[in-house]
């Protein structure tokens, strides 16, 4: 048995079933044990706490159970087919107006390193982890059992979110297309798995473009960071009087423009710009009645938070002065390390610096298929703010 012995009293949160085993609370490991390795974790008093995935990292184990007994052949069907059960009780799926979620989001469903989202017919699964990637043949089985056979496509996208060094590249599991369109809410997204960021999509957002359109008619909206638009396609069928989207890329300006045009909305109603946004939030003159900022992840690591703290005060203070009185101004952050108080603090320092009278009308987050499991509050990622400008 491959084991990993933890020091004394460090064992007080896995009793708690938080699911990490950080390596500065590891006495000893017992055998040849690789990265990936499926591991039996053990107090100091050889009390067996459950059973993970092994890496030389500073988060060491990944607990898949926390049961006595090593996971059984069927641990992948049952794990995953709760998730799905779960998404099934919540109406995500067979909602006729939504075929696109996440069905599996990593420690949220007990399956700490692994997403798989859903675009209709095509699954799309990332591996966080070594343990995880080497466990696909598995879960691809099950999806394939969950799903009987209607699953066209299968695509393993996890070579940007395991080690270089591993030499994993993507491939298609099952199938061989790369693009799919999709109904959230009844708006069409055209969505390419293999060169789209993250899997395709931002499927966190679904909620928060929803409550978005409750503001948009009438009003010049600016979408900042705006991908391929999925606010953007928001903002127009809640009959927005104008909408501009900016993002740096020119790859998912022009997935954003298709997404305007298969929704059937005018041109004339919506211009796009491949740009900067601070720079464009610097040289551009329209003063707008409401501003969406969902940048990506500034800090992805400890050592990066007071930079990303700065930059997120100063974004949001250029937006916010570029707000008419009485314009909103929908803000996020989905840097796991700016927790959402941190988050909530810059973004009052930003009000501060404009000198404006700023109230918050909404507090935004993930939606239900990205559950957080409540043993494991870090899974809590996407923090955002709705402010009124008076």
């Amino acid at each position: 048995m491959k084991k990993v012995v933890l020091k004394n009293k460090k064992e007080a949160s896995l009793k708690r079933k938080h699911p990490w085993v950080f390596s500065g609370a590891i006495a000893r490991i017992e055998g040849d044990i690789d990265d990936g390795d499926l591991v039996a974790v053990f107090s100091i008093k050889q009390e067996i706490l459950g059973w993970g995935h092994y890496f030389d990292g500073s988060i060491s184990v990944r607990m898949l159970s926390f049961e006595n007994e090593k996971p059984t052949e069927n641990f992948w069907l049952d794990k995953i087919t709760n998730s799905f059960n779960v998404r099934k009780s919540i109406g995500i799926i067979s909602n006729e107006k939504t075929n696109c979620y996440r069905l599996v989001n990593g420690e949220g469903d007990g399956l700490p390193g692994l997403i798989i989202d859903i675009y209709d017919k095509t699954a799309v699964l990332q591996c966080h982890t070594v343990g995880m990637y080497r466990s696909v043949s598995e879960i691809v089985s099950s999806l394939q059992e969950i799903y009987k056979n209607e699953l066209n496509c299968i695509y393993n996208k996890s070579a940007d979110t395991i080690p270089k060094s591993f030499g994993i590249q993507n491939n298609f599991e099952i199938g061989d297309f790369d693009k799919t369109v999709v109904l959230e809410n009844s708006c069409k997204f055209q969505i390419d798995v293999v060169k789209g960021q993250k899997t395709g999509f931002f499927l966190d957002q679904r909620i928060n473009r929803n409550t978005l359109s409750k503001y948009c008619e009438g009003k010049n909206v600016l979408n900042a960071f705006c991908y391929t638009g999925g606010f953007s396609v928001y903002a127009l069928r809640a009959n927005a009087s104008l909408v501009h989207s900016v993002d740096a890329s020119s790859s998912a300006i022009e997935q954003l423009e298709e997404n305007i045009k298969i929704n059937g909305f005018e041109v004339s109603e919506h211009q796009s710009y491949v740009s900067d946004v601070l720079q464009f939030l610097k040289q551009e003159e329209t003063i707008y009645d409401l501003i969406i900022l969902d940048p990506p992840a500034y800090a992805k690591s400890q050592f990066k938070k007071h930079k990303a703290v700065q930059a997120y005060k100063r974004l949001n203070a250029l937006a916010l002065n570029k707000l008419q009185s009485g314009g909103i101004l929908f803000t996020f952050s989905c840097s796991r390390v700016i927790d959402p108080e941190l988050f909530y603090h810059t973004i009052q320092s930003a009000a501060i610096e404009v000198g404006k009278d700023i109230k918050v009308i909404e507090w935004l987050s993930q939606g239900p298929d990205h559950p957080v499991s409540i043993y494991h509050s870090e899974g809590k990622y996407l923090k955002g703010l709705v402010l009124i400008v008076q």
